[in-house]
């Protein structure tokens, strides 16, 4: 099947011819990925007979999945030119992802709030990857909508949820950017991000 049109069904669809064209330029095994609770994507620079290998996850709406590939195509491009001399997020990927940015930016294929979430990150070299949570949070708006499913820092006092692994915890409190929950079977105390998702446990 023509690359361009299964990467359509996964990226805006103005996006996928030059993508495409990225994975033929750069030579890069590109795969799409199941759900991975951890990471929207994962880069791995060329090793023993393994050449560029760049997955993403199949479940984000088309805009985090280009975001995120983008993202990852930056990386691939920072260790072409420096090998392993340049920080992960470090000002090398930050110029390379700007830059591999622009022509998305030039096409308008991103909404108005998602352009601006990704402008203002890439004006903060104090945020690191996907932990901007101005822009995980405006990418979000664009999911699909699941039931019962909220984020930690939706969730109201002393809610119980639960995580994909089956796990019940109880939201406690707020401890500077991330929230205390008890886990109820082990009563042991983790830290959650404000955008964990999570499924809300009905009384």
């Amino acid at each position: 099947m023509d690359k361009v049109k299964v990467l359509a069904q996964y990226l805006p669809p103005d996006a996928a011819p030059l993508i495409s064209r990225w994975i033929d330029y750069f030579v890069c095994e590109f795969k799409v990925s199941r759900n991975r609770g951890t990471k929207f994507g994962d880069y791995r620079h060329p090793y023993g007979d393994k050449g560029h290998r760049i997955s993403v996850n199949y479940d984000l709406n088309p805009y985090a999945f280009l975001v995120t590939t983008v993202h990852e195509f930056a990386h691939l491009h920072t260790w072409n030119e420096h090998k392993n001399k340049a920080k992960p997020h470090g000002t090398e990927w930050k110029a390379n992802f700007k830059r591999m940015m622009q022509p998305f930016f030039e096409k308008e294929i991103f909404p108005p709030d998602v352009k601006q979430a990704i402008t203002n990150y890439l004006n903060n070299p104090a945020a690191s990857s996907c932990s901007d949570l101005n822009l995980y949070r405006s990418l979000r708006q664009y999911d699909a909508q699941k039931e019962s499913i909220v984020t930690v820092e939706k969730l109201p006092a002393k809610a119980v949820f639960k995580l994909k692994d089956g796990r019940v915890f109880r939201l406690e409190e707020k401890v500077r950017k991330r929230y205390r929950c008890v886990e109820i079977s082990s009563k042991r105390l983790y830290l959650f991000s404000p955008v964990a998702e999570v499924e809300l446990v009905q009384d």
